[in-house]
């Protein structure tokens, strides 16, 4: 039996038990889905300026507005968010689950407006965002709501006269990402953060002058089980797929945002839903 048969039985099993188990099913649906959960993590590097010691980054990813999450929810999250007083906001794609068939109105822009950091709002797009589904209607509404857009392109984030890189590609799945040119012109001196909504793109990103990777996408597998793990990921997700990587001898670092929202199944099981908060420190 190979991967995908042994996990697509997996799968079947695993919703039978959840049929059979309904305190086990309403948990998964109803329950953890809403059990946010702060991922804090210390990032330490010698290219860190001083002047950015402290600094906090808060990425979130993969809401999928409309698929069992709410407008009324990601107003609670953009509260969460902004009582966690961060230097920086990131997100890292998939705002809405079907772009083209969403009703959308100024409430999702007057909610993700009220997203407050004095160094800015950055966001890239996911697969959900992009292609056929509605690439100019997410751009103009992240736009409205004060997102800047990082489409294979950088910018620097100054700090008192002190310098990081914030990159982003295009999505790997329906764009057409080039880091190549994304970094062009950056100095590959100053610390690099790139985002890159599929997480297996860093298997190309440690080939450049990148130390951090901020992906989503995998939803860290949505439903996970004891001893055995994620059951499933989505392509450019398979390999890394939740949680803190170091490749090539920490050369690059990889985090794996969980992801708000589900998709395709409305459950999280052993799996919650997550914000990632960086802390910054130099490290001599």
């Amino acid at each position: 039996m190979n991967r995908r048969s042994f996990l697509k039985k997996a799968l079947g099993s695993f919703l039978a038990l959840l049929g059979l188990s309904g305190g086990t099913y309403y948990y998964a649906k109803e329950i953890e889905p809403i059990l946010l959960h702060i991922n804090k993590n210390r990032i330490s590097s010698k290219k860190i300026n001083p002047a950015f010691q402290d600094f906090k980054i808060i990425q979130f990813s993969d809401t999928h507005i409309g698929f069992h999450y709410t407008l009324e929810q990601l107003h609670e999250l953009v509260l969460k968010i902004n009582g966690l007083e961060p230097d920086l906001i990131v997100f890292t794609g998939d705002l809405v689950d079907e772009p083209h068939t969403f009703q959308w109105d100024d409430k999702i822009v007057n909610i993700l407006s009220k997203l407050t950091a004095p160094k800015g709002k950055y966001w890239i797009y996911g697969n959900h965002d992009h292609g056929g589904y509605g690439t100019e209607i997410v751009m103009k509404v992240m736009e409205n709501a004060g997102f800047h857009l990082l489409q294979n392109n950088h910018t620097t984030i100054d700090v008192n006269g002190a310098q990081l890189t914030l990159a982003g590609i295009d999505d790997v799945m329906l764009g057409k990402p080039d880091l190549q040119s994304t970094l062009t012109e950056a100095n590959p001196e100053l610390f690099t953060i790139l985002l890159a909504h599929e997480p297996d793109f860093a298997d190309q990103a440690v080939n450049y002058p990148v130390d951090v990777q901020l992906s989503g996408h995998s939803h860290g597998g949505q439903v996970r089980l004891p001893f055995i793990g994620h059951l499933y990921t989505p392509a450019y997700a398979e390999k890394y797929v939740q949680g803190k990587y170091s490749l090539n001898d920490d050369k690059l670092l990889l985090f794996v945002n969980s992801g708000i929202g589900t998709t395709r199944l409305p459950y999280r099981f052993l799996c919650k839903p997550e914000i990632h908060l960086y802390t910054l420190e130099h490290h001599s």
